[in-house]
């Protein structure tokens, strides 16, 4: 057996987008040691994707990161596959966070995961990753040449190119490309506002403002053939398609940034081989519709962070981390079910105008609109209940009030640490000892609560990213659950 050698980090995140640093933050709360690498040798300045998602929103909250952001827009008003959609449907639901760039979502999440402690290298590109018994050793180029960083456990958050999935030789199947989109930021066009997009002949069409003189415009022009690019599109490009597609000329007007992507959908056959791990793009590619790219990313961070923490200071033994692909594979794939059923509602021809009709008028019906909008929120993401029967079992906890000896307080604001939270709604001292060998994994609250959603629930145990791992009555032994997400107990280690 290989001796390990001295490790450069416990754990090393491979990209500095949304994903990998949520990864490194929620890897700082739980007490791993953290390098994240980057190839560029600064933060990106184009405007990138525009929000998130009502989940991955909650996310940002229970970590106190919502308040951050500078002016985050909340809309109910959505759609599904340019149907429209009003999420408010669904509690607590809307279609997410609106104008935000993300230059500033990854400025926050920098902030955040610098301030906890995490290193962050750029101008470090990946060329090699080799995996041994106890160690992942990871050959970079950086600013001093080429050298190795070793550490316990390695994440792939490196893009839908992956370097990581590659080199560890992740099968990435799925759907090729079928058709190629543009997206510009354009000032000075005075461009209509199509929020939600507009069916041409020919296309799709999509206008958003972005400031007072600035739109960001997608276009997509069926019956191009989607190539891989080495550059961007030309603005002669974008601006021909746009005038073809709605006969407006926008020529005049100036891009301050043009990309392309395409409908290709792709999943990773594994998020986990041995001591290397994918998040984000590096896991699942699909169609950006609903703005679920960006967000399920943060919610894979969020899901493995805390585990990974877990499994490297020695609370958990590895096989928590078989949970993580057990959970978020079967998410990555609905993703991408959704997002190219809205592909073909959207950016199809005539041809699926009745397929369109007859979603009109599903979607009129309260409960169609509750599973779309819990489908592309993510609010209706359910973990498998490991024991009883307790209707919250394995959901997402919803943003309570509730009231505390120490004054009112929310569910969503006692997730802030990033610890568990054993929520003891009935004052019962058995639930609270029960708990105390896990006093530096788990906080525990006192509290009432008139929100319905708690009625008839005498406690309940959360895990950090948020998702009842216990409630009571009859959601099985609080014992167990605790062992299962947060290790033997320190009483047990000793």
């Amino acid at each position: 057996m290989t001796a390990t050698p001295e490790l450069d980090a416990q754990v090393i995140v491979a990209g500095a987008g949304p994903t990998g640093l949520m990864a490194a933050g929620e890897l700082r709360l739980g007490g791993a040691d953290v390098i994240v690498l980057d190839r560029l040798a600064e933060p990106v300045s184009e405007s990138r994707g525009l929000g998130f998602t009502a989940r991955a929103t909650e996310v940002l909250d229970q970590r106190g990161l919502l308040a951050e952001f500078d002016n985050p827009e909340i809309s109910a008003k959505g759609h599904f596959g340019g149907i429209e959609l009003d999420y408010s449907v669904l509690p607590d639901g809307h279609f997410g966070v609106r104008n935000v760039e993300q230059t500033e979502t990854e400025a926050v999440l920098t902030r955040w995961a610098v301030g906890l402690g995490a290193r962050l290298l750029r101008s470090h590109e990946i060329l090699a990753v080799t995996q041994e018994d106890d160690f992942v050793s990871v050959e970079v180029s950086g600013p001093d040449g080429r050298h190795v960083l070793r550490c316990s456990y390695l994440v792939g958050a490196d893009g839908g190119r992956s370097t990581v999935r590659q080199a560890v030789s992740i099968d990435f199947p799925g759907q090729d490309a079928t058709c190629e989109m543009f997206l510009a930021d354009v000032a000075g066009a005075a461009i209509r506002s199509r929020f939600l997009g507009e069916r041409v002949p020919g296309g799709m069409v999509m206008a958003a403002r972005l400031g007072d003189d600035l739109d960001r415009i997608i276009v997509c022009e069926r019956g191009t053939q989607p190539g891989e690019r080495s550059t961007p599109p030309t603005f002669d490009e974008v601006a021909g398609a746009w005038q073809r597609l709605t006969g407006e000329d926008i020529s005049h007007g100036e891009a301050r940034w043009i990309s392309s992507f395409t409908d290709a959908s792709r999943l990773a056959a594994q998020y986990r081989v041995g001591r290397v791990l994918l998040a984000g793009d590096a896991a699942h590619i699909h169609l950006p519709a609903g703005g679920q790219g960006l967000s399920v990313g943060v919610q894979d961070a969020v899901n493995l962070g805390w585990k990974l923490a877990a499994v490297v200071t020695g609370r958990s033994g590895p096989e928590l981390l078989d949970t993580y692909h057990e959970e978020r594979h079967p998410v990555g794939a609905r993703v991408l079910t959704n997002t190219r059923a809205q592909g073909l509602l959207y950016l199809g021809g005539t041809e699926v105008e009745p397929l369109r009709a007859v979603f009109g008028e599903l979607m009129r019906n309260d409960g169609v609109a509750r599973h779309l909008a819990g489908m592309v929120t993510g609010f209706d993401v359910r973990y498998e209940p490991t024991g009883g029967g307790h209707p919250l079992l394995g959901l997402r906890m919803p943003p309570c009030e509730l009231l505390t000896a120490d004054g009112p307080t929310t569910t969503t604001r006692l997730l802030h640490t990033g610890r568990g939270v054993l929520l003891d709604l009935a004052g019962d001292p058995a639930v609270r000892r029960t708990a105390e060998g896990w006093a530096p994994q788990v906080d525990v609250a006192t509290a009432t609560s008139a929100d319905e959603r708690l009625a008839g629930t005498s406690a309940v145990l959360l895990r950090p990213d948020g998702h009842v791992a216990w409630a009571a009555p009859d959601g099985g032994e609080l014992t167990a659950a605790l062992h299962t997400w947060f290790g033997p107990g320190p009483a047990a280690r000793a």
